[in-house]
């Protein structure tokens, strides 16, 4: 049976952006935030999308109005009971995750629900060892911002059934229209694994006044034609976020190209998260 009902736990800025996809997609989605104002700010998040997607001609006002129609919103993970998907996508913190699989593994129903993580970097099995169908658990990755990223990363814990992972790969590419990577089930996956090192590198490069952060940027824009550089990156993904999948990393496999450079550790302490507070490596 077909993916129809979708759930997503977290309405924050990759929460919202994987509810958008999947409401104009044609899906029944809930969203699920834990109050009625952070549950507001995150439909205002979609509807502003939506709005930017219509004023740019990429989407009709009828379709519009169809993707809105399709999106609910609420504050008990109750509303996740008839879901036959859900994605959690809430910060990078694996004991936050694993009580959310808890409570998920006594509210959805579904016998055949997939339940999926959105993390970038957990081990898949940890949040999998929450729940008592840890064959129903699997890593659906999606990209930030998740309306314009085409690619989703699933993963397969050493538990994962067949049946949970070509389900959600199949939702991902043919109902999304996503491009599908399958993973196995360790810190940082694919692109996590490649990315964080080379950020850190550049991180570690401007710390020790190599070059400076625009020429670094600058270096790999129009050497190696990356849409934009590492620095610029770090700050869009969230230096929060980076220092989060570089622990990970480094926990994992304790080498030294994945442990996260001090500059980002002050900079994560002094709330310099990058787009999202304002300022990161650069003013915004």
């Amino acid at each position: 049976m077909g993916i129809e009902r979708v759930g997503i736990v977290g309405g924050g800025q990759m929460g919202a952006g994987i509810a958008e996809v999947c409401a104009k997609a044609g899906i029944d989605v809930t969203v699920h935030e834990i109050t009625d104002v952070a549950a507001a700010a995150s439909r205002a998040r979609i509807e502003k999308s939506l709005a930017k997607a219509l004023e740019r001609g990429k989407l009709e006002e009828s379709a519009r109005d169809e993707a809105l129609g399709r999106l609910s919103f609420g504050t008990a993970l109750g509303v996740m009971h008839d879901r036959q998907l859900v994605v959690e996508a809430v910060v990078e913190n694996e004991e936050l995750k694993q009580s959310i699989f808890r409570q998920l593994d006594d509210t959805v129903s579904a016998e055949d629900a997939i339940l999926a993580s959105n993390t970038s970097s957990i081990p898949i099995v940890r949040i999998a060892q929450a729940t008592e169908r840890p064959e129903s658990v699997v890593g659906m990755h999606f990209f930030n911002p998740a309306t314009v990223m085409p690619l989703v990363e699933i993963v397969r814990s050493v538990v994962s059934s067949d049946s949970a992972v070509e389900r959600a790969a199949s939702f991902a590419s043919d109902v999304l229209g996503k491009t599908v990577v399958h993973a196995k089930d360790r810190a940082g996956f694919i692109v996590n694994m490649l990315l964080c090192p080379y950020i850190a590198d550049a991180i570690r490069m401007y710390e020790e006044g190599f070059a400076s952060k625009e020429d670094i940027d600058a270096g790999m824009v129009n050497g190696a034609a990356y849409p934009m550089g590492p620095l610029t990156l770090s700050d869009l993904i969230g230096n929060d976020t980076m220092l989060a999948v570089m622990e990970s990393l480094f926990e994992e496999f304790r080498q030294p190209r994945f442990a996260p450079p001090p500059l980002l550790n002050r900079m994560v302490e002094a709330g310099q998260l990058g787009r999202k507070t304002g300022r990161g490596f650069y003013e915004y």
